[in-house]
């Protein structure tokens, strides 16, 4: 097949297979919080011969939505994105960095208007600029009631200091309340720590996909990840199919989850 034929015949058979899928997965468990390392934009635009990988950032962006509701049709409850590390903010290149931060900021507007969803920025302000906090704030409160999928922004994210964020909480409200050392280290617990996690209240995630091949945490929910399954995709994230989520559902019911047993 060749030409407008060819492309018609592969959209047959991509549909059919997605259908196949859906069906393999219908009655399989399904994860109820999904964490997605949203990785590759910049080789995206870079393999494009794009000069700005701002481009590969907008294309990013531009599919979370569609993501969004691929896991929102399956019936995951919390979806958690990796956005912006801490590292991020450092590590980037100053130009880069403005318009990425724009395009965050742009998203998690866009992502307020969903009639359904409500958003949650989990991550630390300290070190994004205002604008974007700004944003993230707003898009929290124009949220706050809406009870469908759960949508975590990780912006100005890193899991090392949320851990030790988390610490540093526990250890403050000890003291408030009059508490030793001695009293704290009776009481502390790995249940206490994750009620002062950001995402404190949450399912801990049971999926983590990374998009680009890599197969690494990047220092993203090393708490929460404890008993995550992972799915490393090959795509780059702005390349990503439904199939591609739709096969990492698939797998993750077939896999047996023990947790130590």
């Amino acid at each position: 097949m060749t030409g407008t034929a060819g492309w018609a015949g592969r959209g047959i058979l991509y549909r059919a297979y997605q259908s196949r899928i859906r069906r393999q997965i219908e009655d399989a468990a399904k994860p109820k919080h999904v964490a997605m390392i949203v990785d590759g934009n910049r080789r995206w635009a870079k393999q494009l011969g794009l000069e700005s990988a701002a481009h590969g950032h907008r294309a990013g962006a531009a599919k979370i939505p569609e993501f969004l509701t691929w896991c929102d049709d399956l019936g995951v409850q919390v979806v958690t994105l990796y956005l912006l590390s801490s590292d991020n903010l450092t590590g980037r290149a100053g130009d880069e960095l403005e318009q990425l931060v724009g395009i965050i900021a742009d998203l998690a507007s866009t992502l307020s208007d969903h009639r359904d969803w409500r958003v949650q920025h989990v991550g630390a302000n300290e070190g994004l600029p205002e604008p974007l906090v700004d944003a993230l704030v707003r898009a929290e409160q124009r949220t706050a009631d809406h009870t469908g999928l759960h949508i975590n922004l990780a912006v100005g994210y890193g899991g090392r200091r949320e851990i030790a964020d988390a610490m540093r909480s526990i250890v403050r409200a000890h003291g408030e309340e009059g508490g030793t050392l001695d009293t704290l280290a009776e009481v502390l617990t790995p249940e206490l720590i994750g009620d002062h996690l950001y995402t404190q209240g949450q399912p801990d995630p049971d999926l983590v996909i990374r998009t680009s091949g890599e197969q690494r945490l990047s220092d993203f929910m090393l708490w929460q990840s404890a008993h995550s399954e992972f799915y490393f995709v090959e795509a780059l994230y702005p390349d990503l199919r439904e199939v591609d989520f739709l096969r990492a559902v698939r797998d993750f019911g077939l896999r047996s989850r023990r947790f130590g047993g």
